[in-house]
């Protein structure tokens, strides 16, 4: 019997898979794949990432990934201000997607539409006779109001804007989809929360970490040699909320830390350090690599893992990736958000500087030997992905009879 299939929108090219926001959007495409004939629309806003082209097409009945240059879409967002649009949504405007999207259904052949992020929903926002799926993942109007909090004027009006009309899109999209995804119960919960009208038609599915690909079962080369001090924080450096976790922790916490243990390092492993992660290496003690070809011996060598986020919004990969390779990890409260694992005996949280610094110098000690494996069965329990995803398969059944403006709600809430 033939495939079904089906429209996958994307904003970002959805590999490799483990690349930061890619590792959902690659884990459920490649799922889907698996019972569905996928059309591919995506966006490509990092040269490197053309390498993966080849590897996607084996997965697609057809793909249009389409190049953007983020200083020029940043620009043309602004002509959002005007028509009071969101500017997320203009960065990721292309009148070439939106052809290709209306040649798609307009052709016979689509049945289903799933749209990974609120950034793609324009594009299928008012297509009739699909049954359309929506991943917001995260609220993310709630991480711009955040930003506005702490941020300087006019900044902080450019945020507290952008959270107001995202905002609006958002819950106008929950509306018109059949049905809207989020990453996490609490995520589900706080949209709901300022969404109640959406509550019969969202549920959540949450993340999961690849068990093989990270597993304290690989041995690497250690990328660095220490003293049983070493911190390491992973994540894509020009990303806010990374950017503040590490200044804080840079600039508050490991000079407290490294009065107890002076050999303390902090490795800050990612792509696009930006400006302010850059100057963070002149510090004692702060390294920082840009991009690497692979995390794991990083993560692997740590004697500890941070994530020190006060900004977050989701199930931060990073922790699940970390728990996976059985490292001790310290996060904050906001990191945790999401995470099914017991705080104290699979991963230890701590707020403000000495909390932190109480914890981390814990671990360097040996007062918490067995949280490493406590981290990854916690992780096998709850977290893999063959588990989270399965909930997907209710999402499209029955193609066959689409038609109806609205599809029956099955219980995703895993």
């Amino acid at each position: 019997m033939a495939k079904p299939d089906l429209l996958f929108l994307a904003h970002r090219i959805p590999y490799p898979p483990d690349k930061g926001d890619k590792i959902r959007s690659w884990n459920v495409f490649r799922h889907l794949a698996r019972s569905y004939r996928m059309h591919l629309g995506c966006f490509i806003d990092d040269p490197l990432d053309r390498q993966h082209l080849a590897e996607l097409r084996g997965y697609c009945a057809d793909m249009l990934c389409l190049p953007i240059n983020p200083r020029f879409q940043r620009l043309r967002s602004l002509l959002g201000i005007h028509w009071g649009q969101p500017l997320s949504l203009g960065y990721f405007h292309q009148p070439g997607m939106q052809r290709w999207v209306d040649e798609k259904l307009a052709n016979g052949t689509i049945k289903g539409i799933y749209a990974f992020s609120s950034a793609m929903a324009t594009y299928a926002m008012h297509a009739s006779g699909f049954r359309r799926v929506l991943d917001m993942v995260d609220v993310d109007s709630e991480k711009f109001a955040a930003y506005a909090k702490t941020a300087r004027y006019p900044a902080r009006a450019v945020w507290a804007r952008e959270a107001r009309t995202l905002l609006a899109f958002e819950r106008l999209a929950a509306q018109r989809f059949d049905h809207s995804l989020f990453v996490s119960e609490h995520e589900w919960q706080r949209f709901v929360t300022l969404a109640p009208e959406a509550l019969t038609r969202t549920s959540w599915i949450a993340n999961g970490v690849d068990l093989e690909h990270f597993s304290p079962a690989h041995r690497f080369e250690p990328p660095f040699a220490g003293d049983g001090a070493d911190m390491v924080f992973t994540g894509r450096m020009d990303y806010r909320p990374n950017i503040d976790a590490v200044q804080w922790f840079a600039h508050e916490v490991l000079p407290v830390l490294q009065r107890r243990a002076p050999a303390a390092r902090l490795w800050i492993v990612g792509a696009a350090p930006s400006a302010e992660v850059r100057a963070l290496a002149r510090l004692p003690g702060v390294q920082v690599t840009g991009r690497v070809a692979d995390t794991r011996p990083w993560l692997a060598a740590a004697d500890v893992v941070v994530a020190p986020l006060r900004i977050a919004r989701g199930i931060q990969n990073k922790l699940l990736e970390a728990m996976a390779m059985a490292r001790p990890v310290v996060a904050t409260p906001e990191a945790f958000e999401g995470v099914q694992a017991m705080p104290g005996r699979d991963i230890l949280l701590a707020s403000g500087v000495d909390e932190t610094v109480q914890k981390i110098a814990e671990v360097i000690d040996g007062r918490h030997a067995d949280i490493g494996g406590a981290a990854r069965h916690a992780v096998e329990s709850a977290h893999q992905w063959s588990v989270t995803l399965r909930p997907l398969d209710t999402l499209f059944e029955s193609l066959d009879g689409v038609g109806q403006s609205a599809m029956s709600q099955p219980d995703l809430r895993v």
